[in-house]
């Protein structure tokens, strides 16, 4: 009885050849919204925080700008890590590194502790990310089946309500047991992500390469150099564009010459479709965050809403957002998606050189339900483009790029945001910074047209060697 139970166990813990491995999907979800929750609760704890520790709003904003600074350089780096280690070990140590930080938001004596803390959960929600584009490419091999729009999907949504959910839920946290509570959150959360992990992701083999500490570090330098600088662009901060561009510069350098690189720029400056993606991510996230960073003040100072009646007038917008990635989600329909997102970004844009402090509810909903649309297909498209177009071999540090020009797209917006609103968010201000977002979308239209490898992303039965 016993040998049959044992038999029956090992058969059900291998996976079907015939289709993904649903088992996957579960570890893949969880560690896919460590990111955006703390990305978004932080947003309703600053205050608290700056109260608990007296400091001002200028440093408190360092607890924003840490994560997005660790994570634009950890993604890539962490990916390219998966790539040659499997996804494993590393969703395992940055889940495990996420419990970490937490711990330490909990018991953070002073607000520098608590911003190393947001560095920890920055590097540690790196990993899942990567880990999960690699498992889809792995599966596709494993099955000799290409269809991995609906699990690609599937982490779209989860991220996209985590975002919506997150500023509620760290409301409702801090409500409860005050602001370290919006730190609590993550030692669950890496205890079932180790528990998931540890039960369901595949071993890898272990294979004995060169990690390229120079390029990485050189990679780091170059990014967070160039980040400082769009966080706050002064004429005085020279210094800061200058670094970024002398290290991009020994990057390149040594990146052409060792023999196994961090990036591959032989193979990426050949891979025109993949960099053009990457500008679409930046082109397309930069004017996802100047709306809702730029629109939500407005909504306060210009329109004289409250903060609480400000968020529920966004609400439109990540609910449609939510909506088109639900119902367009299995559908790959890359060139589809960029161009009818491209041009309502376009639209709503426009809308916005309409809008004045007296118009009326109506219309300031609607423009956020329509701008919800493109942010739903946009990040639908350039992610599944990124699939097909990446080298299977590279697929997690592509992804971990992508993630990157995310981020520096949210800093760019940061930047024009601070520049359009100098002393506060008024009406002059929203309509250049409209016309700005309005440009943004233009070249995110025109680089979209004329690009007729959109065309040819099909799905195809997938190889292990070879270029996307």
């Amino acid at each position: 009885m016993i040998p049959r139970l044992a038999a029956r166990a090992g058969k059900a813990s291998r996976p079907s050849p015939a289709g993904f491995d649903r088992r996957l999907i579960p570890p893949m979800l969880v560690g896919s919204v460590l990111n955006p929750v703390n990305s978004s609760m932080i947003a309703v704890a600053l205050v608290p925080i700056g109260v608990a520790f007296g400091a001002p709003p200028a440093e408190t904003a360092w607890l924003v700008s840490a994560l997005y600074l660790a994570t634009a350089v950890g993604q890539p780096v962490i990916g390219r890590l998966v790539d040659m280690y499997g996804p494993r070990r590393l969703y395992l140590a940055g889940t495990a590194l996420v419990g970490v930080a937490g711990l330490l938001g909990v018991l953070a004596p002073s607000l520098g502790a608590l911003i190393a803390a947001r560095v920890l959960l920055g590097f540690g929600t790196s990993a899942a990310y990567p880990a999960a584009m690699r498992l889809t490419r792995s599966e596709a091999e494993r099955t000799g089946q290409d269809s991995p729009a609906g699990v690609l999907a599937a982490l779209a949504v989860a991220n996209q309500t985590v975002a919506v959910v997150g500023p509620a839920l760290g409301g409702l946290l801090i409500g409860l047991g005050g602001w370290r509570a919006v730190f609590t959150v993550n030692v669950p959360l890496s205890a079932a992500c180790l528990v998931l992990g540890a039960l369901r992701l595949p071993r890898s083999a272990t294979r004995r390469r060169r990690v390229d500490l120079p390029g990485m570090a050189l990679f780091a330098l170059t990014l967070v150099a160039l980040m400082l600088f769009l966080m706050h662009p002064r004429a005085d901060r020279w210094y800061l564009p200058a670094l970024s561009a002398a290290a991009a510069a020994a990057f390149a350098v040594r990146e052409l010459r060792t023999e196994d690189p961090f990036v591959d720029l032989r193979v990426l400056g050949g891979n025109g479709p993949l960099l053009a993606t990457y500008l679409r991510q930046l082109l397309a996230y930069t004017t996802s965050y100047a709306f809702m960073y730029g629109y939500t003040q407005w909504l306060e100072q210009g329109r004289g809403l409250s903060a609480s009646t400000a968020g529920l007038v966004l609400l439109p917008l990540s609910v449609t957002a939510l909506l088109v990635s639900t119902l367009t989600g299995r559908r790959e329909a890359v060139r589809a998606k960029l161009l009818i997102g491209s041009v309502l970004q376009i639209a709503g844009c426009a809308l916005l050189l309409l809008v004045r402090s007296g118009s009326p509810l109506w219309l300031v909903l609607a423009i956020g339900a329509l701008l919800g649309v493109p942010q739903g297909l946009i990040g639908l498209a350039t992610q599944n483009a990124l699939y097909r177009q990446a080298d299977p071999e590279r697929i997690a540090s592509a992804a971990g790029l992508l993630r990157t020009f995310t981020y520096l797209g949210a800093l760019g917006s940061s930047a024009a945001t601070a520049a359009f609103y100098p002393h506060r968010a008024d009406t002059a201000g929203l309509h250049g910074l409209a016309l700005f977002m309005l440009a943004g979308s233009a070249l995110l239209l025109a680089t979209t047209l004329p690009d007729r490898s959109l065309g040819w992303l099909t799905p195809q039965r997938p190889t292990t060697t070879g270029k996307a």
